[in-house]
Protein backbone atom coordinates (compact mmCIF):
# COMPACT_ATOMS: atom_id res chain seq x y z
CA UNK A 1 0.00 0.00 0.00
CA UNK A 2 1.51 3.65 -0.53
CA UNK A 3 1.97 6.70 1.72
CA UNK A 4 -1.53 8.35 0.30
CA UNK A 5 -3.46 5.29 1.08
CA UNK A 6 -1.89 4.87 5.08
CA UNK A 7 -2.25 8.65 5.13
CA UNK A 8 -5.92 8.33 5.42
CA UNK A 9 -6.82 9.76 2.40
CA UNK A 10 -8.22 6.36 0.40
CA UNK A 11 -6.79 4.21 -2.23
CA UNK A 12 -7.39 6.65 -5.10
CA UNK A 13 -5.10 9.34 -3.82
CA UNK A 14 -2.36 6.96 -5.42
CA UNK A 15 -3.29 8.60 -8.77
CA UNK A 16 -2.44 11.48 -7.79
CA UNK A 17 1.12 10.96 -5.92
CA UNK A 18 1.87 8.47 -8.92
CA UNK A 19 1.11 11.62 -11.18
CA UNK A 20 2.62 13.73 -8.83
CA UNK A 21 5.98 11.62 -8.60
CA UNK A 22 6.25 11.39 -12.33
CA UNK A 23 5.33 15.17 -13.28
CA UNK A 24 8.74 15.84 -11.09
CA UNK A 25 10.74 14.04 -12.56
CA UNK A 26 10.09 14.96 -16.35
CA UNK A 27 10.36 18.25 -14.94
CA UNK A 28 13.91 17.73 -13.83
CA UNK A 29 15.29 15.96 -16.84
CA UNK A 30 13.61 18.88 -18.99
CA UNK A 31 15.49 21.31 -16.82
CA UNK A 32 19.18 19.53 -17.32
CA UNK A 33 18.54 19.07 -20.57
CA UNK A 34 17.85 23.20 -21.36
CA UNK A 35 20.69 23.46 -18.81
CA UNK A 36 22.78 20.94 -21.05
CA UNK A 37 21.79 22.12 -24.10
CA UNK A 38 22.39 25.76 -23.41
CA UNK A 39 25.94 25.34 -21.32
CA UNK A 40 26.52 23.54 -25.07
CA UNK A 41 25.19 26.38 -27.40
CA UNK A 42 26.80 29.13 -24.97
CA UNK A 43 30.41 27.52 -25.00
CA UNK A 44 30.19 26.81 -28.76
CA UNK A 45 30.10 30.36 -29.43
CA UNK A 46 32.24 31.76 -26.90
CA UNK A 47 35.26 31.70 -29.89
CA UNK A 48 32.70 32.75 -32.48
CA UNK A 49 30.81 35.89 -30.98
CA UNK A 50 27.73 36.43 -30.69
CA UNK A 51 26.03 34.56 -33.65
CA UNK A 52 23.45 37.82 -33.78
CA UNK A 53 26.25 40.21 -34.50
CA UNK A 54 28.09 37.71 -37.68
CA UNK A 55 24.25 37.88 -38.75
CA UNK A 56 24.24 41.47 -38.95
CA UNK A 57 27.65 41.79 -40.27
CA UNK A 58 26.88 39.34 -43.21
CA UNK A 59 23.20 41.05 -43.95
CA UNK A 60 25.65 44.67 -44.21
CA UNK A 61 28.12 43.22 -46.50
CA UNK A 62 25.34 41.55 -48.88
CA UNK A 63 23.22 44.65 -48.79
CA UNK A 64 26.77 46.25 -50.00
CA UNK A 65 26.70 48.70 -46.38
CA UNK A 66 30.37 47.72 -46.27
CA UNK A 67 33.67 46.90 -48.04
CA UNK A 68 35.12 42.91 -48.24
CA UNK A 69 37.94 44.63 -46.48
CA UNK A 70 35.75 46.16 -44.11
CA UNK A 71 33.87 42.66 -43.53
CA UNK A 72 36.84 40.27 -43.56
CA UNK A 73 38.24 42.66 -40.47
CA UNK A 74 35.29 42.79 -38.36
CA UNK A 75 34.71 39.13 -38.89
CA UNK A 76 37.93 37.64 -37.88
CA UNK A 77 37.17 40.63 -34.77
CA UNK A 78 34.05 38.77 -34.14
CA UNK A 79 35.63 35.33 -34.97
CA UNK A 80 38.13 35.82 -32.05
CA UNK A 81 40.84 36.98 -33.89
CA UNK A 82 42.95 39.25 -35.31
CA UNK A 83 42.19 41.20 -38.72
CA UNK A 84 43.73 40.22 -41.65
CA UNK A 85 46.69 42.30 -42.68
CA UNK A 86 46.21 45.15 -44.98
CA UNK A 87 47.37 44.99 -48.55
CA UNK A 88 50.29 47.09 -49.45
CA UNK A 89 49.60 49.84 -51.67
CA UNK A 90 49.83 50.17 -55.18
CA UNK A 91 53.00 50.71 -56.63
CA UNK A 92 53.20 54.44 -58.15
Amino acid sequence: MSFWYHAGWGAGWWVLGSFLSVAFWVFVVIVVVRLLRGSHHHHHHDGVGSSSAMRVLEERYARGEISREEFLERRAILMGGSPPAAPPPPAP
